[in-house]
């Protein structure tokens, strides 16, 4: 069990109604604090769609938390599933239990909580199930476009590097012997292999740092991000992307909340940071501010300068005329989806060639930098 303390695995047992006669303290490689931080969100996808099946099935919320935890294997999700349950025997509510936990957003606890409050626990469970889920598809999909060519650069640079520091100064040794000149492919080569030998864990240092750096003022300075954030969705192929992906995920996030009962300016206040982009989180916030003075939600999207497409403004138009929001965002965020995928799909299968040309010039370039003073000795002879 993960505890902090013997008292506290007593504790647990007790309630299980289980006698310790002796408890032993286990050494893991990572410490009990880490082991709560890496609830992974497909985990928490699964335990949501889970609990809201039990519940739907009629079980009771102890013993459906019962069941989760006898199929659970050991891992953070299982001691999570503990906390929370001995946190509801003691008279918490829900929402408030999964609050202690960092896996549990405000957005989660706060659907909980309207579920919790208008008796129908299951469907807001199932409603957050069925959202988590197609985040993490979307999330997976835009993962599995940057896996396959970051895997190949990666590689390649590795294959490169060894090169440079082994395989280029064995062909110095034999160049040396020449007496001649070398062309300037080989002589640029060989300068490039001796500096990474001289100065290359050095340089490979200060560009870390400075990356680091510059990750940590970005974090901490706001009004860069709003720039950064500004400039991603402005760039020729990653933009339109990026920008389908966090209108998919506020249509998503904020129907989800608007069929749960919440208040269109309360659900706004949820959705500003779900997308993760400032530029979003900033229209959101202003649209709240519209929606407070009185206009419509279709109004408050065209004023957002273009941000959101021309067609998510019509879908809440429409939604809004025959009184069905929840409805028309849902399929909007559909759309986006699908969207989002196609568009992955076919930037994976241009990357291929791309990559390929790119490593045969890397290659070829490295080849014939090397042969071609023997290429030029054996015309000389």
């Amino acid at each position: 069990m993960l505890a902090d303390s013997p008292d506290q695995v007593r504790d647990l047992l007790r309630i299980r109604r289980i006698r310790a006669t002796r408890i032993r303290r286990h050494w893991a490689l990572f410490a009990d604090v880490g082991w709560k931080l890496t609830i992974k969100p497909r985990d928490i996808a699964r335990f949501t769609r889970q609990l809201a099946t039990l519940l739907r099935a009629g079980i009771p919320l102890l013993q459906a938390f019962d069941a989760l935890d006898r199929g659970e294997p050991d891992s953070p999700l299982k001691t999570m599933l503990r906390d929370v349950r001995v946190q509801l025997e003691q008279g918490s509510p829900l929402h408030r239990a999964l609050q202690q936990h960092a896996a549990f957003d405000t957005l989660y606890c706060n659907l909980v909580m309207a579920g919790e409050l208008s008796g129908t626990l299951d469907t807001l469970l199932e409603r957050i199930a069925d959202h988590l889920e197609k985040t993490e598809i979307l999330r997976a999909s835009l993962r599995s476009a940057l896996v396959y060519p970051c895997a190949i650069l990666a590689v390649a640079g590795l294959v490169l590097t060894l090169i440079l520091l082994f395989v280029v100064p064995a062909f110095q040794n034999i160049f040396s012997s020449f007496g001649a000149d070398l062309p300037w492919p080989t002589r640029f080569l060989i300068a490039l292999s001796q500096g990474m030998q001289q100065h290359g864990l050095a340089v490979t240092g200060v560009v870390l740092t400075l990356g680091w750096g510059l990750k940590l003022l970005i974090q901490k300075n706001t009004p860069w991000q709003h720039h950064l954030h500004g400039l991603l969705l402005i760039l020729p192929i990653a933009g339109s992307l990026t920008r389908h992906a966090c209108t998919a995920r506020w249509s998503r996030t904020l129907a989800t909340l608007f069929a749960a009962g919440i208040p269109l300016t309360e659900a706004l206040d949820a959705v500003a940071g779900v997308t993760g982009n400032f530029r979003f989180q900033t229209a959101t916030q202003s649209m709240q501010r519209q929606l407070i003075r009185g206009q419509s939600l279709s109004q408050a999207l065209a004023s957002t300068q273009g941000l959101f497409p021309v067609m998510v403004v019509q879908m809440c138009a429409i939604g809004e005329e025959s009184g069905a929001l929840d409805t028309m965002l849902e399929k909007t965020a559909e759309y986006f989806e699908h969207d989002v995928e196609n568009s992955v799909s076919r930037l994976t299968t241009l990357l291929e060639p791309i990559i390929m040309v790119v490593l045969g010039l890397l290659i070829g370039g490295l080849v014939l930098a090397l042969y071609l003073p023997i290429f030029q000795m054996g015309q000389v002879i």
